[in-house]
């Protein structure tokens, strides 16, 4: 097990890892986006910003936006007023981050739940540096073990976030004995739903497992008043099985002989995939929900400046 000030290795996750992205972040969380990135589209934002604050009530002047006149107090003095407001100074950035089990998995380069940290340190990171108060909550197996982190616009803050995060990273192992928690996910989300009220970014970090109608409907509750993107963490053997004969999978305590030199199954395993990566997808574009899917077996800031458009925007 890595030691929270030791060397990473892909298995788990070093503090000094996390610390090193605070400098490499490269993107904004705001909604002036690049022109690729996929969150913008053709009719709105998927990123709405700060809240505004109302600052006075004035008469109209001319240049004044028609759609600021407070109509009810128009009618009542019987001269055209508009309400000012002004932009919130900070926004709640609140990042969940699931080191549940099933995140202790990787084929190459790192575990998704070492994904997970790095990309969740990334939104904190680029949260403080907006000027936001960044807090989060990391849950996994045990409720017990789930860790709270009020926002503040504070350095110290974001570093106990992400000693949290390599806290519960350490934790994990390879689990056989009993099957994770589904529900974990939903708690977590329930949770933030109502400590983030309204005009607060909110970034889920996790690989999705157990997520159901009531998920998609916690997510879907917290994007009527927040900004939501989700990091979706899927391992590239969770897409493509290669074929290595007869193998044998091991969870919960069951073990599964599957015969991956078939075809047939290889196929069906991948359709299976792709059905919940659409549905999946669907479910955010209703939902107005920033959808960025990594993959740990790549570099994570790099994967996340491409969705965001950065990358096209140097032609890279």
């Amino acid at each position: 097990m890595a030691t929270p000030n030791g060397p990473g290795d892909g298995i788990h996750v070093a503090l000094r890892d996390l610390l090193r992205l605070e400098h490499q972040g490269g993107f904004s969380l705001l909604p002036k986006q690049p022109v690729h990135s996929l969150l913008t589209g053709r009719h709105a934002s998927r990123l709405r910003g700060r809240g505004l604050l109302f600052e006075e009530l004035r008469r109209y002047q001319s240049g004044d936006d028609p759609r600021s006149i407070d109509w009810r107090v128009t009618a009542r003095t019987g001269r055209a007023h508009v309400r000012v407001n002004k932009e919130e100074r900070d926004r709640p950035v609140m990042v969940v981050v699931d080191q549940r089990s099933p995140m202790f998995f990787g084929s190459r380069r790192a575990m998704k739940s070492v994904a997970a940290a790095e990309a969740a340190a990334l939104v904190a990171w680029r949260g403080l540096a907006a000027g936001d108060r960044v807090g989060g909550l990391v849950f996994g197996d045990d409720d017990a073990e789930t860790v709270f982190v009020e926002p503040r616009r504070s350095r110290d803050t974001v570093l106990h976030l992400l000693h949290a995060i390599v806290t519960a990273n350490g934790r994990l192992h390879a689990r056989t004995e009993a099957p994770p928690d589904t529900g974990a996910l939903d708690r977590a989300l329930d949770r933030i739903g109502r400590v983030v009220t309204h005009d607060g970014l909110v970034a889920i970090v996790s690989d999705l497992h157990g997520a159901g109608p009531d998920t998609r409907g916690l997510v879907t509750d917290l994007a009527r008043r927040n900004d939501v993107l989700v990091f979706a963490i899927h391992d590239a053997l969770e897409r493509d099985l290669p074929d290595a004969g007869r193998v044998v999978a091991t969870q919960a305590g069951l073990q599964l002989e599957i015969d991956t030199s078939d075809p047939r199954f290889r196929a069906r395993f991948r359709d299976d995939f792709e059905t919940r990566r659409t549905a999946m997808r669907s479910a955010a574009r209703r939902g107005f929900v920033g959808l960025l899917e990594i993959d740990p077996g790549e570099p994570t800031l790099r994967q996340i400046l491409r969705q965001l458009g950065h990358l096209e925007e140097a032609g890279r």
